[in-house]
């Protein structure tokens, strides 16, 4: 039976700490869904639709990706996706109390379904997509830290917003 792993989060906007990790996690698991959430608690810069757009032209050089989006609890999206395993990316020490609860109430849901951890590359330890965004609000350079076509969206966005 195929592997597959849900990478789940807001991706708003995917950073590169974002590819990276889904680089990773495509040479362990046979396919990577990389999941877009709606998350009613924050207030996102791109839509729902931008946001699986960027991924997709951001790693369709990966084969054994895919983008969706979802609603609801995880644990039941993975579940639909017959996935057994969820990618979470650590950058420091401050996102594993969170990543910690967040696995251990999936495990309470669903005991069969794994979380596992891949620590960011060095070089993106101190990116997030807020600090992207507020970087490029005060039109900063964000080249290197998102893919192009992030990139030219993000300008996009804030150039519209201050008109």
């Amino acid at each position: 039976m195929a592997s597959v792993a849900v990478y789940p989060g807001s991706f708003d906007p995917v950073t590169n700490g974002h590819i990276d990790i889904i680089e990773r996690s495509a040479k362990v698991f046979d396919k990577v869904v990389v999941a877009v959430l709606h998350n009613r608690n924050k207030v996102p810069l791109f839509s729902v639709e931008e946001r699986v757009a960027m991924l997709e032209a951001s790693i369709s050089y990966i084969p054994n990706t895919e983008v969706d989006s979802f609603n609801g609890l995880l644990i039941d999206y993975i579940r639909a996706k017959n996935a057994k395993t969820i990618v979470r990316g650590l950058r420091a020490v401050s996102d594993f109390e969170y990543e910690m609860q967040a696995a251990s109430i999936n495990r309470k849901l669903d005991p069969d379904i794994e979380t596992f951890f891949m620590m960011t590359n060095n070089q993106y330890s101190y990116l997030s997509s807020s600090i992207v965004k507020e970087v490029a609000k005060y039109e900063a350079n964000v080249q290197d830290l998102v893919p192009s076509v992030v990139q030219k969206a993000i300008r996009e966005k804030y150039s519209h917003l201050s008109e």
